[in-house]
């Protein structure tokens, strides 16, 4: 590939250099497969930063795409569209019971900034709880509930009180969740953290010490969300409800959408002109949500998810690996090394995985799709990495 056509380069040259990027060119890909433009054929078992639910091409996801863009390309919210009612119908289906309102947004970080808004004005309250390790987002308001931020966040001052729950202390949390507080927002899986599965414990205390002191809780589950856990959602496995639910990234399967659930008797507090968005619910991702949702399920993709975890904890802990933390396939296999050093080495076995926060821990947030075969090949590469390539 010559200077002049090494869209690396190119982009080094046109673009703020913020993303560290990995040595290689994707040109097409399908199923599990990233092709590149040396030729090479790369597993992904890191799904575009668990986003791919569905993989590459799945015929359900870009037929509704093509459909929809040749029908309608856009409408804002100005008019209803059926595509949306659709969606919405779709999502509040899968979601926990209580949850039967939808807001569509176009990000992650967007869902979590409204969240948080409909909690500040739904209570009247001034402060904001998260758990420490957590990452919500980059923008005002996620960006503050975001832990160890200092780096980047960039905005002169936070737009309201925060303060961080040590991860899995139910002491402190008890201590912490009073009356004052407007919301506590978690991830019941730490993504970025390294794929980290908070207790049982301690998220039940979050959902009965918010109840009790008229806290709303919000559950991020922009990573953990969509079937990733082995079930849609990472909260139907700790069996709570949360006030609010908050998703995005695999919700589009590539297509940027991402969604703020709530129960009714909380939207109901909110009216035309409180809540905004141009893109927010737009045909295309309408359409790629449904997609996304009915392939889960007519396809048996939670099982398949709870079915490659299973392969992966029982395979995996070999080599590097030390062990396995997370749910479904939100995984941090923890390592005897430097995370970034194991990705390295399988991505010369044409393996692609993700790093964390934790230096040691090497994220696997693979399609839902992803085969028995392929937790076979990531195993035996695994087992490759001896002491000595450490």
């Amino acid at each position: 590939m010559s200077e002049l056509s090494d869209p690396r380069l190119r982009e080094m040259a046109t673009s703020i250099p913020v993303y560290g990027q990995l040595p290689f060119v994707p040109v097409r890909a399908a199923g599990c497969d990233i092709v590149t433009a040396d030729g090479r054929w790369i597993l992904d078992l890191y799904g575009g930063h668990a986003v791919a639910a569905l993989g590459y091409s799945h015929p359900r996801l870009t037929q509704a795409i093509q459909k929809q863009a040749g029908e309608l390309l856009f409408q804002s919210n100005a008019v209803a569209l059926d595509i949306r009612a659709q969606a919405a119908e779709q999502l509040v289906s899968v979601a926990p019971r209580k949850l039967d309102r939808a807001f569509f947004v176009n990000s992650g970080a967007e869902a979590n900034e409204n969240a948080l808004r409909i909690a500040l004005v739904a209570t009247g309250r001034k402060k904001i709880l998260a758990i420490t390790h957590s990452f919500h987002g980059r923008t005002a308001a996620a960006g503050a509930v975001t832990w160890n931020n200092d780096k980047w966040y960039g905005f002169p001052e936070k737009p309201f009180d925060v303060d961080f729950i040590p991860r899995d202390d139910c002491d402190t949390a008890r201590a912490m969740i009073g009356d004052d507080v407007a919301a506590v927002i978690f991830e019941p899986v730490q993504g970025v953290a390294g794929a980290y599965d908070l207790s049982a414990d301690f998220v039940a205390t979050l959902r009965r010490e918010t109840a009790q002191n008229g806290t709303l809780l919000i559950a991020d589950e922009v990573q953990s969300g969509i079937g990733r856990s082995g079930q849609f959602f990472a909260v139907q496995a700790y069996g709570i409800e949360p006030d609010i639910l908050t998703s995005a990234k695999a919700l589009g399967g590539g297509i940027p959408c991402g969604a703020v659930l709530c129960a009714d008797e909380l939207a109901k507090r909110f009216g035309p002109g409180d809540l905004g968005t141009t893109f927010g619910g737009g045909p295309v991702a309408s359409a790629a949500i449904v997609a996304v949702i009915e392939s889960i399920k007519s396809d048996n993709l939670l099982k398949n998810v709870c079915d490659r975890e299973a392969q992966i904890r029982e395979h995996c802990v070999v080599g590097p690996v030390k062990k396995i933390q997370g749910m479904g396939l939100l995984l941090g296999l923890v390592c005897d090394r430097p995370a970034t050093d194991v990705r390295d080495i399988l991505l010369e076995h044409d393996i692609l995985t993700g790093t964390s926060s934790d230096p040691n821990v090497l994220r696997i947030l693979a399609p839902l799709i992803v085969e028995q075969q392929h937790v076979t090949r990531l195993a035996a590469a695994l087992a490759t990495i001896s002491s000595t390539d450490a």
